[in-house]
């Protein structure tokens, strides 16, 4: 194998900062806040291009949470726009089929794994409401003008090159079964190839027809209007248990942000079914711990291993909607703008092209939201009617003196929280830059056996073995090991700092030039 050592510099403004894991989400969120706008117009805008130049992360077939902090009076806020099971679901539709399924839960499969493609595992997607929602409290701009750098996007047709066409091409046996989503991802039913430069594939017809129909209509119609009528005939044509009264009555959540505090942080989160919970746990463990600044890497990433790895036993035993007591592949975008505001989003399909269903008449990728339930029954967090799933995004914004300085989030499954753990325990415990921290080898401890970037000091993968059985990985792109992480944050001295993933050849961080 051939390998190289790539460095990333951190970005650094006055004027606001998107980072994003597409280059093109972050240079549109940006140009709403060179527009004069504020961070949730970005947040939002971003978001929205996500959803179409990178279809198998994120998308408005999905859904998401933010955590909202004021720049002015540090006032943080949250918002729950994840998606959920139908009104009319059977749990007995989703029979266990005696193995090991191969999804990041390690939880027993479902015959035809119908939990994890397919239209039975379609949850009711939450992200058009969700960032509409967060663009009336929070946004200077209107919903139509949010709308409309995703839907350029969409008539211009997906940007292809090398890693497009690598990211399409892995999946390309599923999306060739999805007649529709292989009309719109596939040619003749193979991945497009890449050339020598980059170049369009065909243009998102079907969807950039249903976002000119919201932007005139309004986010709501995609829940009640014509667009709903569209979305809930195509879906019950399909199998799914989802009809117009589940979107009719879909409904986002606002709610104070679950806090706690890790060193010098104040930490807020998103309550209730997130990773917020898990995550603070995993991090007062450390606290309580031997971890210091003279703490060797090898020790440190023994420490991080054990307090993922207990956080993690308690998260996937106790948690759930049924749970007692309960607090009330993936995007995600951290903004700051002029005024030190600063919002945390993140959204997704779960898995890689979701459901890998795209709805024919809607032309949209659909959730494969099923997966996140445990398939077992009597569990906290069982397949149940009309429930949200547990869900493993983490966005955070950290402040100190009463004002936000840290926002962080992640892209990848179960590896969220340990990432967004391991940077921040990065910056607090030992004392390492922005860019510093995102540079650093990391370790996973979300599966059976843990990962260690093979990156590491050479004693790393020993100790940590002493206690767990590991595994030496590389930071690929695929498979992808550890999450895709961004962040801003306010710079020592005066404006603002800001990193994406070193190794995500797409990742940015974009400037506001005004």
């Amino acid at each position: 194998m051939q390998t190289f050592t790539v460095q990333r510099p951190a970005v650094h403004s006055a004027h606001g900062l998107v980072a994003a894991q597409n280059r093109h989400a972050a240079q549109a969120g940006a140009d709403a806040l060179s527009r004069g706008g504020n961070a949730m117009d970005a947040a939002v805008v971003a978001a929205l291009v996500l959803s179409t130049v990178e279809p198998w992360l994120s998308g408005v077939g999905g859904g998401g949470f933010l955590v909202h902090a004021d720049g002015t009076t540090g006032a943080t806020e949250t918002l729950d726009f994840n998606v959920r099971a139908a009104i009319g679901l059977d749990p007995a539709d989703y029979p266990l089929a005696g193995a090991q399924g191969g999804n990041w839960f390690s939880w027993p499969s479902v015959v035809g794994d119908r939990n994890v493609s397919g239209y039975g595992a379609i949850c009711v997607p939450g992200a058009i409401a969700g960032l509409a929602a967060a663009l009336e409290r929070h946004g200077s701009i209107s919903w139509s003008d949010a709308l409309q750098p995703a839907i350029e996007h969409a008539e211009r047709g997906l940007e292809i090159d090398w890693f497009a066409a690598l990211c399409i091409a892995i999946e390309a046996p599923g999306l060739a079964r999805d007649p529709t989503l292989s009309a719109i991802l596939l040619d003749d039913g193979h991945g497009p190839r890449a050339g020598a430069d980059t170049q369009r594939f065909k243009p998102m017809t079907l969807k950039a027809r249903l976002l000119r129909r919201l932007a005139k209509a309004g986010a709501r119609d995609f829940y009640e209007g014509e667009s709903a009528a569209t979305i809930a005939a195509d879906l019950e044509a399909g199998g799914s248990a989802i009809r117009a009264s589940d979107l009719a009555g879909y409904e986002v959540v606002w709610a104070p942000a679950l806090t706690g505090r890790y060193r010098d942080y104040d930490i807020a989160a998103v309550p209730g079914l997130s990773g917020g919970p898990t995550f603070f746990d995993a991090a007062e463990r450390l606290a309580n711990g031997p971890l210091s600044r003279e703490t060797s890497p090898a020790q440190a990433a023994l420490l991080y291993a054990a307090a993922i790895r207990e956080a993690y036993e308690k998260r996937l035993t106790t948690l759930g909607h049924a749970a007692t007591p309960q607090a009330g592949c993936t995007s995600h975008v951290s903004v700051v703008d002029r005024s030190g505001t600063m919002v945390s989003l993140t959204n997704t399909l779960l898995s890689r092209f979701g459901a890998k269903v795209a709805l024919p008449q809607a032309g949209i990728i659909m959730n494969n939201g099923m997966m996140w339930f445990d398939p077992r029954p009597d569990q906290p967090n069982s397949i149940a009617a009309g429930k949200k799933p547990l869900a493993n995004m983490c966005p955070l914004v950290l402040s100190q003196g009463g004002r936000p300085v840290l926002a962080i989030g992640a892209a990848g499954g179960r590896t969220i929280f340990p990432t967004v753990l391991q940077l921040i325990s990065g910056m607090a415990d030992f004392g390492l830059s922005l860019e510093e921290v995102f540079h650093r080898p990391r370790i996973d401890a979300s599966t059976p056996r843990i990962k260690i970037d093979a990156r590491a000091e050479a004693d790393v993968a020993a100790t940590v073995a002493s206690a767990f059985p590991v595994e030496i990985v590389e930071d690929t792109l695929y498979p992808v090991n550890f999450s895709i992480p961004s962040a801003v944050m306010a710079a020592d001295g005066g404006g603002f700092a800001g990193m994406a993933h070193p190794t995500s050849p797409w990742a940015a961080v974009v400037a506001a030039t005004a």
